[in-house]
């Protein structure tokens, strides 16, 4: 498997290549160049299998090349092996249609360690094929990202990791996963701005091609590949469970940079049999802006409960626009140009018609939220956080055929928002035993302004400031 730029400038990878690299070199986002096929008999061959083995079958494809069935089983046992649910992402039915796909059952309580999990033992395997310098890994985080990046690198030889979270602007069990992590490889930062400014930041560091080089940056956004790839398995593993492939399902998805649904359209595009992908958005609503009126325009960030979804540049759109543009890098290329200059692009009625084929989008506002936790609290008898209610909240209001299922991504334990929890429906939402002394742990981060040359210059001296 070969993984190309969306801006076409960049040297084509390999799997090993493109999850070392993260970023392409002329600012795209690495996609598959070809996507795997499978039959129904291959979905149907995923019946009865364990989550690791289903991992292994659908991501195989996606590693060929670089390892084989073997090595990916092992990696794949060593992530998902430390999860408290022997399904790894379980189904929990809500009533007659409705699911919940439970993806928080990982050491930091969110979706996100699915892919990170996965994602430090990739790393860990390929830094220790070869004898050089450290990867030096940056992200940001709008909440989950950081905890579960931290979670799968802490202390892991050849690795040093800079997470910059909006001072803020993450709940207090959120933050405190990532700053009372003490290993020496560990640096946290909290900028003095929103989660856009700290993903841009990132960006630029990545764009600046001295400092990317002697450093050796590392992604673990949802820009390394590698995060989506592990990502597909669960739509795979709760579409069979529900008939597939022999019936239809469609997935409600809250999500607010385009990564964990863009991984939902991967497996559309492999064969799964997905009715709809439904983008559930909260009031900073530009990805629900792009698909329903073609209005990609950055506005202004306004703090919700749904903290993670409180974005207003999805820089995993980039994947799918690319694919809307028929893979014509040069003109996504230059279409990304202009939005990196004005802010704003419009996305033509050809291509909304294209992505409504797949994809559709609700705008779901704090009362409608609030609305769908006291009736998942009080009718199905599940507390679930806010984001997770902003996707149930738009799969209820679906106009899908009844005989579909919808499941949507519990994307994070409720325990991560206690606060907003106990507000809106009067339940409290302990941490697992675990994470039982969190509050008392000791933190250790620096702040610093929203400025990369600050940030560099705290890299560049070692972490000190």
């Amino acid at each position: 498997m070969r993984y190309i730029s969306t801006r076409g400038a960049a040297a084509a990878q390999d799997f090993k290549g493109v999850t070392l690299t993260g970023l392409a070199s002329d600012g795209g986002l690495y996609v598959p160049e070809n996507w795997p096929a499978f039959s129904r008999e291959d979905i149907a061959a995923l019946a009865g299998l364990s989550y690791v083995d289903t991992a292994v079958a659908v991501m195989r494809p996606f590693v060929s090349g670089v390892l084989d069935d073997q090595a990916l089983k092992n990696l794949c046992e060593a992530a998902y092996g430390q999860f408290n649910h022997a399904a790894v992402t379980p189904l929990v039915q809500l009533d007659e249609r409705h699911f919940l796909l439970e993806l928080f059952h990982g050491p930091t309580l969110a979706f996100k360690d699915v892919a990170l999990q996965l994602l430090g033992h990739l790393f860990e395997k390929f830094l220790s094929e070869e004898k050089g310098q450290d990867l030096t890994i940056v992200g940001a985080t709008s909440g989950d990202t950081g905890s579960a990046a931290i979670s799968a690198v802490a202390g892991r030889a050849g690795v040093q990791i800079v997470m910059l979270h909006p001072n803020g602007r993450v709940s207090e069990v959120q933050r405190r996963q990532m700053t009372t992590v003490l290993d020496k490889n560990v640096h946290n930062v909290a900028i003095d701005g929103s989660f856009d400014d700290a993903q841009a930041i990132v960006k630029a560091m990545f764009n600046d091609s001295d400092f990317r080089k002697r450093h050796r940056l590392g992604a673990v956004n949802s820009i390394n590949w590698a995060r989506l790839m592990a990502q597909i398995v669960y739509y795979f593993y709760a579409a069979v469970r529900l008939g597939a492939p022999d019936r239809k399902v469609a997935f409600s998805v809250p999500t607010g940079n385009f990564g964990d649904v863009f991984a939902g359209y991967a497996a559309k595009k492999m064969g799964l049999p997905v009715e709809k992908l439904i983008v559930a958005t909260n009031i900073n609503d530009i990805l629900y802006r792009a698909l329903s009126a073609g209005d990609y325009s950055v506005g202004n960030v306004t703090p919700t409960d749904a903290p993670s979804m409180d974005i207003q540049i999805s820089s995993n759109f980039e994947r799918l626009l690319f694919d809307l543009h028929g893979r014509d890098a040069a003109s996504l290329a230059a279409t990304m140009a202009q939005f990196e200059q004005s802010r704003a692009i419009q996305i033509s009625d050809a291509m909304r018609q294209q992505a409504a084929t797949i994809f559709s989008s609700k705008r779901i506002d704090p009362d409608e939220m609030a609305a769908t936790m006291r009736w998942a609290s009080d009718k199905a008898g599940q507390v679930i956080d806010p984001h997770t209610a902003i996707g149930l909240a738009a799969a209820r209001e679906t106009d899908l055929p009844k005989d579909v299922p919808v499941v949507t991504l519990a994307t994070a334990h409720p325990a991560k928002f206690p606060d907003a929890v106990s507000r809106i429906t009067g339940k409290n939402a302990p941490l697992p035993h675990r994470l039982a002394d969190l509050y008392s742990r000791e933190e250790r981060y620096v702040e610093l302004p929203a400025s990369r040359q600050t940030i560099q210059a705290y890299i560049d001296a070692g972490f000190q400031l």
